[in-house]
């Protein structure tokens, strides 16, 4: 939680409270503060801005009737769900009855995500960049490894620390719920895109090429390769269902070859004498 205080800057005197509340907002507006964040205890922000205990205590408050914070007895203060749910259950569980609201949630994340990307690759600083090469050593080391588990989060944190550095505070929020749905599984799981790319090599290299668009500032090519990963996406997807039907087809028809063998005498509808 200490950490958090590096967040916060000394604020002059006049309208104190409105200063420590405009600048705990501009923290929570551009998705530094994320929701459920927990900030730092009264006494700790008192010494960061370097204003009275008092005062810190009103812009809190302020923000909680905002609807910002979120204060709970014995726990601490937090940014409130701000947000929302991307889609209700109801309407989650209704897409997943109805398979193309999955290719209608592709075409919109590539579209948002090639937007953020060729904005990262514009405007990503040196700490952005150097959150996307760590998260990209921890896919390299997770796929070495054949873990599936830490390739699958890291892959989600990679797309998020992507649109972080987009510094596009509407992306940032939406996109973080869509990122929720895709990391709970709601969509898609990852493992599933495998029925390619058996090996996991190909959506490394995606991501691989995705970071070094947006480190080395090339807005054209990161756009390029973040379209390129979710056609790749879509096409796996693609390939694999039809996979799926063509065994479903293949299992029913060796029952009926299995059935017709044991009964021959019922072949073409005429019962056996």
């Amino acid at each position: 939680m200490n950490d958090l205080n590096s967040l916060f800057e000394p604020i002059a005197a006049e309208s104190v409270v409105d200063l420590v509340a405009n600048q705990i907002e501009n923290l929570i507006v551009q998705g530094i503060l994320p929701e459920g964040a927990r900030l730092p205890s009264e006494r700790e922000l008192s010494e960061k801005f370097d204003v009275s205990r008092p005062k810190v205590r009103d812009a809190l408050k302020r923000l909680e009737e905002l609807g910002l914070l979120h204060v709970r007895h014995g726990e601490g203060t937090f940014v409130a769900q701000l947000s929302g749910q991307a889609m209700t259950p109801a309407l989650i569980d209704l897409y997943a009855r109805h398979g193309m609201a999955f290719y209608d949630y592709l075409e919109y994340r590539k579209e948002q995500e090639a937007f953020a990307t060729r904005l990262a690759a514009e405007r990503s600083t040196p700490s952005d960049k150097a959150a996307i090469a760590e998260i990209i050593e921890e896919l390299k080391q997770a796929h070495e490894a054949g873990d599936l588990d830490t390739s699958e989060q890291a892959d989600v944190r990679l797309h998020t620390a992507i649109v972080n550095a987009s510094h596009n505070a509407m992306l940032i929020h939406m996109m973080r719920s869509i990122y929720d749905l895709t990391q709970r599984g709601v969509f898609y799981n990852r493992r599933y895109l495998r029925t390619v790319d058996g090996s996991g090599d190909s959506l490394l290299q995606q991501h691989i090429r995705i970071a070094d668009a947006v480190m080395s500032g090339d807005p054209g090519e990161a756009e390029a390769a973040a379209r390129d990963h979710l056609d790749f996406v879509e096409m796996s997807f693609r390939i694999g269902e039809e996979r799926e039907r063509r065994e479903a087809f293949a299992k029913k028809r060796k029952l009926a070859l299995e059935t017709t063998a044991a009964s021959p005498g019922q072949a073409n509808g005429r019962p056996s004498k």
